[in-house]
């Protein structure tokens, strides 16, 4: 199948520092040219002096991307990440033809649709409905298919009300709903977003989600940045991660989001310390390993939601007597106290540890947290006669939750986000209690009496 859209050793270059000479005014051109009438061409006097004001702060150059290669074929849904400032938005921008590249050649064959920001693309003096038309005309569209397709658009955006309203009056949430609804509605064969579903309440972006979906299904090909990463992994077939402008990665998702998810926290699924002088603990218990690991006993940073999550911590207790209490707390990527888990088994409850190396393992079952990342802060704590804590390494693991798309967790068949930091596929009953009620249409009325 032939490519929608190449890329090739495509690179982009921005000055800073330097003071960019701007658009003159008449004025100022007149005077210049009097200047050098006055003063001869090497511009003295005054001018001299502004001049060397300016010359003497050299531009540095900042590239914000470096040789990027890319090959996309129609219908992929590729996902984009990567922490600010590693060349997303520049990338798009690239695609969307809002910038050009300083070095390479980007091919696309198709009409480009793109939503890169709020704000971008629409004219804020302009109705709503005037800048469906710009938009389409922009896209390349006749004024006769922007009609056809006028009332679907402002329908989807639920902004009949609004639609003869400036759009300099609108809020971001109104803005986007436009803006989504006329690129998607104008049947672009590329669709260009950039976190555009950040805006807007859960009920329009599962509206969102929905017609993504169709677009891909009708062969359309969508490039979708965002810092979502449950909504990368469950929307995206394909995933590059950017660091510093370059491709570092790319592939299936679920692997590329935890390796950009590893460094951006420099943790990943296990932590071991090997030297007494890094060891957290005090002369009671020290710490030694802690690991994430799944049903085969391998240590994972991604799990099926529908499978246990297993924390192990490995930690040696260097003093008799004390009633040690090994604990979990877990956050969620915003910072968010999910939960906190300490052993509470009969069996160690009350029962001194002897010294020694000793292993506790913590299960989550599946269907029980939400998707997303977690992040893991472990210790050894006790609580007789006091409470003390030994031990404790703060973010020490990390690991996340994809959601399944087969209907069988707690989501079922929807598909947009669900609020929550835990999700409990609980047990539901339904009874049929009584047959429905006799339609009303076409029985005769009972006579007076």
């Amino acid at each position: 199948m032939k490519p929608i859209v190449t890329i090739e050793h495509v690179s982009k270059r921005y000055r800073l520092g330097g003071l960019h000479p701007g658009y003159l005014t008449f004025r100022d051109m007149l005077g210049g040219a009097l200047g050098r009438i006055a003063f001869g061409r090497g511009g003295g006097g005054g001018g001299g002096d502004h001049d060397a004001g300016t010359a003497g702060e050299q531009p540095r150059e900042f590239w914000a991307l470096r040789d990027i290669d890319l090959t996309v074929r129609p219908g992929e849904l590729v996902g984009i990440i990567g922490r600010n400032g590693a060349g997303k938005s520049t990338l798009l921008k690239i695609l969307s033809r809002v910038t050009k590249p300083t070095t390479g050649r980007v091919a696309m064959y198709g009409r480009v649709g793109s939503l890169l920001e709020v704000g971008t693309g629409f004219h804020p003096e302009l109705s709503g409905r005037e800048n469906v038309f710009l938009s389409g005309a922009i896209l390349g569209m006749r004024r006769v298919e922007i009609a056809r397709k006028f009332d679907e658009i402002v329908a989807f955006s639920e902004l009949e009300k609004f639609i003869d309203t400036p759009v300099k009056r609108y809020s971001s949430g109104m803005y986007v709903r436009l803006a989504f609804s006329v690129a998607a509605h104008l049947e672009p064969e590329i669709l260009i977003m950039d976190e555009v579903l950040a805006v807007g309440d859960a009920a329009f972006q599962q509206k969102c989600l929905d017609k993504m979906h169709a677009i891909r299904q009708h062969g359309r090909t969508i490039f979708f940045v965002s810092h979502n990463m449950p909504a990368v992994t469950r929307l995206c077939r394909r995933v590059i991660l950017l660091h510093e402008g370059r491709v570092v990665t790319e592939g299936e998702p679920q692997a590329v989001v935890n390796e950009y998810l590893s460094a951006s926290w420099n943790i990943t699924a296990e932590r071991e310390w090997l030297t007494p002088e890094d060891t957290p603990g005090d002369d009671v218990a020290r710490l030694a390993r802690v690991r994430v690991f799944n049903d085969a006993g391998e240590s994972a940073t991604a799990f099926d939601i529908r499978r246990p999550v297993r924390i192990e911590i490995t930690y040696d207790v260097l003093a008799d007597g004390r009633f040690l209490t090994p604990h979990v707390e877990f956050h969620d990527d915003v910072g968010v106290h999910v939960f906190s888990s300490h052993d509470t088994s009969e069996e160690w409850r009350r029962t001194p540890r002897a010294p020694g190396r000793y292993a506790s393992v913590i299960t989550i079952p599946g269907n029980t947290l939400s998707e997303g990342t977690l992040r893991a802060h472990a210790s050894v704590m006790s609580h007789a006669p006091r409470t003390m804590l030994h031990a404790q390494a703060q973010n020490v693991v990390a690991f996340q939750v994809i959601d399944s798309q087969q209907g069988d967790s707690a989501r079922g068949d929807y598909i947009g986000p669900i609020p929550g930091v835990v999700r409990p596929l609980l047990d539901w009953e339904t009874t049929r209690l009584a047959a429905p009620p006799p339609s009303q249409e076409g029985r005769s009325a009972s006579p007076e009496s």
